[in-house]
């Protein structure tokens, strides 16, 4: 009986010092987090006096202007720049739009971490993943997201596991799958 209360507390040791492990780690994942809202606002803020300052130049409206008033004045704005002759140049693909509304279908990645369900997610799919898709197909999955940025989230933990790979920005493969490929 001795026995079973003994371990019974190296148990729970174990498993507090693990938890005090899991709470430093959120944390140093909110101050990351804090740390790119913080750039993105400075991006922001730099892309838009840039805008502004191209814009007031045009003959543009400075109203609202439209998207594609936006993207003509970016254009307008950036210095030509010699070209290199390369082979093909890969073209660069769509970024998958996060949906809303997503159901979801199943709960097969209920109880699941982050990287264990997007482990699942890339060796089903046979490719890389935008992490807008990953969102996407996690919510259809029945994942429940606690952040504010699930997206972003998904990155970060992703970054931060060996067993993931970026291929493109935003998107992310399993290594395993290049050493299989190298064989």
């Amino acid at each position: 009986m001795a026995s079973m209360l003994q371990e019974s507390r190296k148990a729970r040791a174990q498993l507090s010092g693990r938890l005090r492990e899991l709470e430093a780690e959120a944390d140093s994942v909110r101050a990351e987090l804090a740390e790119l809202d913080i750039v993105v606002s400075q991006s922001e803020a730099s892309l838009y006096r840039r805008l502004s300052s191209v814009l007031a130049t045009s003959n543009v409206p400075f109203d609202l202007p439209s998207d594609s008033e936006l993207e003509a004045a970016m254009y307008r704005s950036a210095a030509p720049r010699p070209r290199v002759q390369t082979p093909v140049e890969p073209r660069r693909q769509a970024i998958p739009s996060v949906r809303n509304n997503v159901e979801a279908l199943s709960d097969r990645f209920l109880d699941r971490t982050i990287p264990q369900a997007v482990t699942m997610l890339l060796r089903e799919e046979g490719a890389p993943l935008h992490v807008n898709e990953i969102f996407n197909r996690l919510k259809e999955g029945g994942f429940k997201f606690t952040g504010q940025n699930p997206t972003i989230s998904i990155a970060v933990s992703l970054n931060r596991n060996g067993r993931f790979r970026k291929a493109a920005p935003g998107t992310f493969d399993l290594v395993m799958r290049d050493a299989s490929k190298a064989s």
